[in-house]
């Protein structure tokens, strides 16, 4: 599939470097495909396929935030809706936004929380190089990573220049949302899934 962008040659080499996408030609050339595609900050990502228990967990989450920010000025959203984070272009699972959504955007601006759910394929990009971008990106206040096999959490918050850590686990667990100002029952998000 071809990719718009500009390719630069230095004499008396034979590979070719090439210019990395913008985000604003990312986002352009992206409108125009049939797939979903992420965007690292220099190439087109493709989207791949969840688990049910992906879906389950997804869905589960969604639906307690839309109860609990019911009369706030947050909105949750995932995962057919983007993000920029740190000039990468991101489909959060799901994403918690402030204030109103024009029924025509596919960009979400100013994410405040945002949680992915681990899969084998995906584990690595969620812990480490997404992690990074969402701590880059200042109106991200927290990044909450789930687990799919089990039902545990890991929760990232900023607080000042620093980013604190705490699992998430057991029957009992909670997942605060202060930033957000609620609370969503760690169980909530694993209802109707047999792990």
């Amino acid at each position: 599939m071809p990719i718009e962008r500009g390719d630069a040659r230095i004499p008396g080499m034979s590979s070719t470097l090439r210019k990395p996408m913008t985000v604003p030609a990312f986002l352009a050339w992206e409108e125009r495909q049939e797939l979903r595609y992420e965007f690292d900050g220099f190439d087109p990502v493709a989207m791949t396929g969840g688990t049910a228990a992906y879906d389950r967990i997804t869905f589960n989450l969604r639906k307690a935030l839309e109860a609990g920010l019911a009369g706030k000025p947050f909105q949750p959203s995932g995962p057919s809706l983007k993000i920029v984070a740190d000039g990468h272009v991101r489909y959060p699972d799901v994403v918690v936004v402030r204030g109103p959504v024009p029924p025509t955007a596919t960009v979400r601006d100013y994410p405040v929380v945002v949680f992915e759910v681990l899969s084998d394929s995906t584990g690595s990009v969620d812990l480490f190089d997404k992690n990074r971008e969402y701590r880059a990106t200042l109106s991200i206040l927290r990044y909450v990573v789930l687990q799919q096999t089990r039902a545990a959490a890991v929760a990232f918050a900023r607080r000042g220049d620093d980013w604190l850590t705490e699992i998430v686990a057991g029957d009992d667990a909670v997942l605060r949302l202060p930033e957000i100002g609620i609370e969503v029952p760690l169980a909530a998000c694993y209802a109707n899934l047999d792990l």
